[in-house]
């Protein structure tokens, strides 16, 4: 395809004009397991995790690896918000080199393992540090990997994300859910025809008043505690009224006015572990400068007011526990802080 029949999303997927948006999921789908004769074993200290903030992929990452306590077991790495169509920049770093990896771009990780790599080079990724290539690519995989083969790092109280007993009925939801709400936003986005736009349209919010439903009886996805699939949903909902219900003209109803989407969202970010890892500043500077098809000026807006995300909820009345038997992660990593400006706490008169 040439430039003129097409345009590009920071996944490295293609939308053709007059077409519906489909995202590139042939992910590097190497795994980090619980063996060590496996190629790549699971070993403290040698794998550093890139994980922008303002991606919603890579957010998922950084939310999990908290929650379990894996900080001192996997470093962060996290270009910042923007970059060109080659690749993540470590641009926030001093001298703009990531200080572990020694790479100005992820592209570098990953040409160093493929030279000839065609696909998008995304986040999260997950590079082995003393060869410097990266490992895998594969965000869900990731996550799960985190949870069930990372178990003999995971700190005291880290609560069970993939709870067997509903494994089955959570992965067919966390199936929806992507299909429908993480990936549907950007197939309104992306649209490439009005008839795509509005059939893209149509089954984001058939999903997301679906969700609304649901959580009308419980207070998160699949009962009384966090699961992996309130980490998947939750990063598309912090993201929904800053960036996808105008950038991505997703338009028929804001975060705000699902009254149970809005007063769960606002239970998980001010649970420790979901909203300190959310740098709203990033996330609007990402989508608005980076997508020059969809926001030709490159004009990031100054709203909406994100003073909300710290109202009461309520949604302790319908019970539960965030953690299960578990407990709270601790503070945030030194390094790893949002800056305050880029907090719904900034808002707050």
């Amino acid at each position: 395809m040439s430039k003129d029949t097409e345009t590009t999303d920071t996944s490295g997927s293609y939308v053709e004009k007059g077409q519906e948006f489909n995202r590139d999921t042939n992910y590097i789908e190497d795994r980090i397991l619980d063996d060590p004769d496996a190629q790549w074993p699971v070993e403290p200290g040698r794998y550093r995790l890139i994980a922008a903030r303002a991606c919603p992929w890579a957010n998922r990452t950084v939310i999990v690896r908290r929650l379990l306590g894996l900080e001192d077991v996997i470093s962060l790495g996290m270009p910042g918000p923007t970059h060109d169509q080659r690749s993540w920049t470590f641009d926030l770093d001093p001298g703009g080199v990531d200080p572990v990896l020694g790479i100005e771009r992820l592209q570098q990780a990953f040409f160093k393992r493929y030279p000839d790599y065609p696909r998008g080079i995304t986040v999260p990724a997950i590079v082995d540090v003393p060869s410097g290539v990266v490992v895998t690519n594969d965000f869900a995989q990731i996550t799960e990997d985190f949870s069930t083969q990372w178990t003999a790092y995971h700190r005291d109280g880290a609560p069970n994300l993939w709870p067997e007993e509903s494994r089955d009925e959570m992965e067919s939801l966390m199936r929806m859910i992507y299909t429908e709400i993480n990936n549907g936003v950007y197939r309104s986005g992306f649209a490439g025809s009005q008839e795509a736009y509005e059939k893209a349209f149509d089954r984001l919010f058939t999903a997301l008043d679906t969700v609304e439903e649901r959580l009308a009886t419980r207070r998160y996805l699949m009962g009384e505690s966090i699961t992996e699939a309130d980490v998947r949903l939750f990063t598309t909902l912090a993201r929904f009224d800053p960036v996808y219900y105008g950038h991505f003209k997703a338009n028929r109803t804001a975060l705000r006015d699902f009254p149970n989407l809005w007063g769960y969202a606002r239970d998980l970010y001010q649970t420790p572990g979901f909203g300190d890892t959310i740098d709203f500043r990033q996330i609007k500077d990402h989508y608005y400068i980076v997508h020059k098809d969809v926001n030709p000026t490159g004009i990031v807006p100054v709203g909406p007011d994100l003073s909300g995300w710290l109202s009461p909820h309520c949604r302790e009345e319908l019970g539960g526990s965030p953690f299960g038997d578990g407990t709270a992660p601790g503070p945030v990593a030194a390094g790893e802080e949002v800056p305050f400006e880029s907090t719904a706490a900034a808002w707050v008169k």
